[in-house]
């Protein structure tokens, strides 16, 4: 996954031991948001403050307090996804980008192997996820005079 773009630095979490349910649910939460603000939405997932949308795989989630929504608070996968946006912002700082205009374009989840246990847990898959990050520098809008617009 090359970024042909110049205003793009991406991130890559390879054989994350995170659920892919989780991280499904997660990326559908931030993706098209602002880094800052998608680091705001899990640090505040991790401390247990706002919970994070399950939408679909949502069996056997209560509804949690003042939201009409299930949700859950996915400790260990937004621990993980939090570390990647902050590796694709360093690639982005390395790259002469401004971090703090950064969004997420595009956060892909992945099924990764199921890895072999062996002894008593033998019939338990491990999970695993690939989750891919781009991010890209917003451009800042220009303003139109009032003279501009008609030409």
């Amino acid at each position: 996954m090359e970024t042909e773009n110049k205003h793009q630095a991406i991130a890559r979490g390879l054989d994350l031991v995170i659920s892919p349910k989780d991280s499904i649910e997660i990326c559908n939460c931030i993706r098209r948001k602002s880094t800052v603000k998608a680091k705001k939405i899990l640090l505040d997932s991790i401390n247990k403050i706002k919970p994070i949308p399950f939408l679909r795989f949502n069996k056997d989630r209560g509804h949690k307090h003042g939201r009409l929504y299930s949700g859950a608070y996915p400790y260990n996968a937004a621990k993980a996804i939090l570390k990647l946006i902050e590796a694709a912002e360093k690639n982005a700082q390395n790259q002469g980008l401004n971090p703090e205009s950064l969004f997420i374009k595009s956060i892909i989840p992945n099924k990764a192997a199921e890895p072999a246990r062996y002894g008593r847990q033998r019939s338990r898959e491990a999970k695993r996820t690939h989750i891919y990050i781009t991010v890209e520098e917003k451009e800042p809008k220009h303003e139109k005079k009032k003279g501009e617009a008609k030409k």
